[in-house]
């Protein structure tokens, strides 16, 4: 059960998904983008994978940290691994980020798997094969017909409940859309997606993350009004303070963190500042599904429910194997995109949803991800 080898793919693969100044994704046009596959190689031939953008997995930061703390130890010890790589961060934070601990914890859990012909969330200790799912809509944008207006978004919201999904989350807008932000806008949106769904559809909001105190009250007590289930990241995480002054003042559950540092160390300074009222992990958030686990049983025994940022294999097998998680966060969806059609690097979805708005488990081995291998290697760059 010896490393013998870690290494990292680029490739090239065709997507219609476009990041603005700020980051967030828009559709457009299909275009070429680099996507990395990290590999770990046990002494049996077995081996596990995971992806991530290329320089989430650099070169030097592969060679200088993770070759270093991988090769010839046991893949089994993931625990030990973890933190043997997280301690390198001291003074290289900079270089070695918890998205890298992340994507290599996720490769030696899919490695396990893979090695014992089981599912991931299984090896944990599964707890359900299917997760009820939310749509999370893309951002809003000034494209017409999109999301470029209260109107839009209700339309899709019908849409999507035709679909079968039984909740909804926006994301509203954001720089640089031209306007933006504007709590009386967001609110708006907020209303035409509750008048288009009706009361019994779950609705939530991830909204513009630098608001004032006073803007993220007035958009709470608005979205109070409207029966929403909570409201997330209206502020700078790095302000716990504020968050327990949000979450003091509103009815409406408060959820993070988000994208505070600190792991799962930092989210239970959150329990105990009672800065939030429902917990906020992911997989890439906190560095991978070892601390994320971590989180979500640090919420249960709190008798918090923990709510699991993002889509993908790693983050599905985190909510399977985990009792205090409602949702699978599935998109980022937009009208003028399918989220079906998946990844061209991915013979199937790891995520499957039926009618009834339940996203199913693969039961292949690993984080089952079903791996197009001959299409990286005919479309590697380096």
């Amino acid at each position: 059960m010896i490393i013998t080898d870690v290494s990292v793919t680029v490739f090239a693969h065709t997507t219609r998904r476009h990041a603005d100044t700020a980051g967030h994704a828009h559709p457009g046009p299909a275009h070429q983008v680099e996507q990395a596959m990290l590999t770990i190689t046990s002494e049996n031939g077995q081996s596990g994978h995971s992806f991530c953008p290329p320089q989430v997995v650099r070169p030097d930061v592969i060679e200088k940290f993770v070759r270093k703390v991988l090769i010839g130890q046991d893949h089994r010890d993931r625990e030990r691994l973890w933190h043997d790589l997280a301690h390198w961060q001291r003074g290289s934070a900079a270089q070695l980020t918890d998205r890298t601990l992340a994507v290599v914890d996720c490769a030696l859990w899919d490695l396990a798997g893979r090695t014992l012909g089981q599912p991931v969330y299984k090896l944990i200790g599964g707890y359900r094969d299917r997760v009820l799912s939310y749509a999370s809509i893309m951002c809003g944008d000034e494209l017409p017909g999109g999301l470029a207006t209260p109107e839009d978004y209700g339309r899709f919201a019908q849409t999507l409940v035709q679909r079968g999904y039984k909740g909804i989350k926006l994301h509203t807008w954001m720089p640089p859309v031209s306007w933006a932000p504007d709590v009386k806008m967001d609110l708006k949106a907020c209303a035409a997606v509750r008048e288009a769904v009706g009361p019994d559809i779950s609705l939530m909001i991830d909204a513009f993350h630098w608001y004032s105190r006073e803007d993220a009250l007035r958009l709470g007590r608005g979205l109070e009004k409207l029966n929403f289930d909570w409201i997330e990241e209206p502020m700078d995480e790095q302000s716990m303070s504020s968050y327990k002054w949000l979450a003091d003042n509103l009815d409406i559950p408060v959820i993070g963190p988000e994208s505070a540092a600190g792991k799962h160390w930092h989210r239970a300074e959150w329990i105990k500042a009672g800065a939030c009222d429902i917990l906020r992990t992911g997989v890439n958030d906190v560095g991978g599904i070892t601390p994320a686990l971590k989180t979500m049983h640090l919420a249960e025994a709190f008798g918090m429910a923990c709510e699991v940022h993002g889509n993908t294999a790693m983050n599905l097998h985190l909510v399977a194997a985990t009792r205090n998680c409602r949702w699978y966060e599935r998109g980022l969806l937009h009208p003028f995109l399918e989220y079906d059609d998946g990844f061209d690097y991915l013979k199937s979805l790891s995520d499957p949803m039926d009618a009834d708005g339940f996203v199913h488990v693969p039961d292949r081995p690993g984080l089952g991800e079903d791996i197009d291998f001959d299409h990286i290697e005919n479309n590697r760059i380096r």
